[in-house]
């Protein structure tokens, strides 16, 4: 127990790296992260809605009207 492990010198080096890393950086990283997950966010959005596709005509008029007598005697 007199002796620290790997895991304390890593918890010791993060605790020196923000303490004296300078001014601002722990805000610039939590707002990086913030962007990040902003982007998740609306990307994961994006892919939940819908494609909305168009609706498809058929452009041109039939050579026989549906209502016809003659479409009726043929059959």
């Amino acid at each position: 127990m007199g002796s620290m492990s790997i895991w304390h010198w890593l918890i010791l080096g993060i605790i020196v790296l923000v303490v004296f890393g300078g001014r601002g950086k722990i805000s610039d990283i939590m707002g990086d992260v913030a962007k990040g997950m902003k982007a998740f966010k609306n990307g994961m959005k994006d892919d939940e809605t819908p494609a909305v596709q168009p609706v498809k005509t058929i452009d041109g008029q039939p050579s026989v009207p549906l209502n016809s007598t003659e479409h009726t005697k043929a059959g």
